[in-house]
């Protein structure tokens, strides 16, 4: 066991008292926890703000929790807005689940039990706005299982040049300063989020990709950190991605061709500032990209080294006026070498800017949050602020093996219901206001096939009842916001 692993256990049983019972030596068989069957339906007061596209009509979609949910051991504890990263593990006495949520604009992160049946009872907050600090967008639940260390949330923070990622003890004290650090080896960058390879990937070695949110003059970059120890974040070195021949336009890259990349070690980068990071961008000649977004990385044996991210793009005005970087977003596919991971191939296999009829991505809204699974890339779009969007928020499903893109899902922000006014505040678009944050696999956890978890950010559902999202002190936000189940849908 290494050290991490092991700090982070003793830490889960030192600062929570409820979780003692995982840290005893069970006697008897009788202490063993029995085994309850999920069930899977409407938890929430809210009905679920996401509907079935065509071809989908038959998935189980159960709203789990919202901002309007009162949970009866924590009535005073309000699910906050904006969910957008988040993760799940089992309880560590082995009954029932623990759910943690980025809320984004929120800065904070909740964690909300639930019981064996898969309802939220209990919730509380482990991080507000005071240690949150920035934006909290997408994350990681990191475990021994699959990484080989941890159990850590790791929760990109991004707005800020100098940003950091946030290492989270998903079964620490609320609101304690020991709950949360920024991780200093990860560096300063305005991050979407920051995902470690899981441990089959490279033996012993511990590799993150991290995708930078930036628009400036330098664009976001993906960034890799990388350490020979397995479960370091903080001795490592830190990367720039870049083509061989050295090409930093993103749109010069084109759908059906790969292109040869390598990671570029930025000198001395555990000792350079946000500012000083983004200078070596240039130098290293590595790739502007417009807006990396989330990344994940293929599911199934010896394929974890097949990894996808979204560029969500920025329009062409200040620093892309020429176009060199992507308007309405891609999605991209890197495969690294199997003994080397600072060398692989790049390809842009979606690209929302060919907006001809005949591109199955011609109605990409600007990409943001993803899941990649066995055989498929689930992608979920945003609004692309530019007042040209042609519909609400899909999810896509790309599949891999055929290259197939068909829409799954569309935000339903139900303007002709009875209740249109509850969740369209102040709406001025006709299409497009709201977004999607995390979507997760959670089927082997909870024992259902073909079952995800959706982040729903409906950006007009607010009010002042909202404000802070229960998690004070905060900045003020007033959203709310929700998170549904999936059971149906293909892995």
């Amino acid at each position: 066991m290494n050290t991490t692993t092991l700090s982070a256990r003793v830490a889960a049983c030192l600062l929570a008292p409820v979780l003692l019972i995982s840290c005893e030596k069970k006697d008897s068989a009788k202490e063993e926890p029995q085994l309850v069957a999920v069930e899977l339906k409407n938890h929430s007061v809210t009905p679920a703000l996401v509907k079935p596209l065509p071809g989908f009509e038959n998935l189980g979609i159960y709203s789990l929790i919202s901002s309007d949910d009162v949970l009866p051991a924590s009535p005073r504890f309000m699910f906050g807005g904006s969910a957008d990263g988040a993760g799940l593990l089992k309880a560590p006495n082995g009954q029932g689940y623990v759910l943690v949520t980025n809320h984004e604009d929120n800065m904070s992160i909740s964690r909300v039990w639930l019981d064996e049946k898969f309802k939220p009872v209990r919730g509380e907050y482990l991080l507000n706005a005071n240690g949150g600090r920035w934006r909290l967008c997408s994350a990681t639940m990191v475990t021994p299982e699959e990484h080989g260390f941890g159990p850590y949330f790791l929760s990109a923070g991004e707005s800020s040049v100098d940003a950091q990622t946030h290492l989270i003890n998903p079964f620490g004290d609320t609101l304690s300063q020991n709950t949360a650090r920024g991780i200093r080896g990860l560096g300063y960058w305005s991050a979407e989020n920051a995902v470690p390879l899981p441990k089959t990937a490279y033996a012993g070695q511990t590799v993150v990709l991290i995708g930078e949110d930036a628009s400036d003059a330098t664009g976001g970059q993906l960034v890799m950190y990388r350490s020979t120890v397995a479960g370091d974040l903080d001795g490592g070195q830190q990367y720039l991605l870049r083509r061989l021949d050295q090409n930093q336009r993103e749109t010069d890259m084109v759908v059906g061709q790969r292109y040869d990349v390598e990671f570029a070690a930025i000198p001395n980068a555990n000792s350079l500032t946000g500012t000083q990071l983004q200078a070596q961008v240039d130098p290293l000649k590595a790739i502007k990209f417009g807006r990396v977004e989330d990344i994940d990385y293929r599911k199934g044996t010896g394929r974890s080294r097949e990894v996808y991210f979204n560029v969500t793009g920025q329009d062409r005005s200040g620093a892309n006026a020429d176009g060199s970087r992507t308007k309405f977003g891609r999605t991209y596919r890197l495969v690294l070498d199997a003994q080397n991971p600072l060398r692989g191939t790049l390809e842009v296999i979606l690209d929302g800017d060919n907006r001809t009829a005949a591109n199955k991505a011609a109605d990409f809204q600007n990409p943001d949050n993803l899941c990649a699974t066995e055989n498929y890339v689930y992608i979920q779009e945003d609004s692309n602020g530019y007042g040209q969007e042609t519909h609400d928020a899909y999810v896509y499903q790309y599949n891999i093996a055929t290259g197939e893109l068909k829409r799954v899902l569309e935000l339903d922000h139900r303007r002709n219901a009875p209740d249109a006014g509850t969740y369209n505040v102040g709406r001025t678009s006709a299409y497009g206001s709201w977004e999607y944050g995390a979507m997760f696999d959670i089927s082997e956890l909870i024992g259902e096939p073909n079952t995800f978890a959706l982040c729903i950010q409906p950006h007009t559902w607010t009010g002042t009842k909202y404000r802070n999202g229960g998690a004070r002190p905060n900045n003020g936000n007033s959203q709310a916001s929700q998170i549904v189940v999936l059971r149906g849908l293909p892995r």
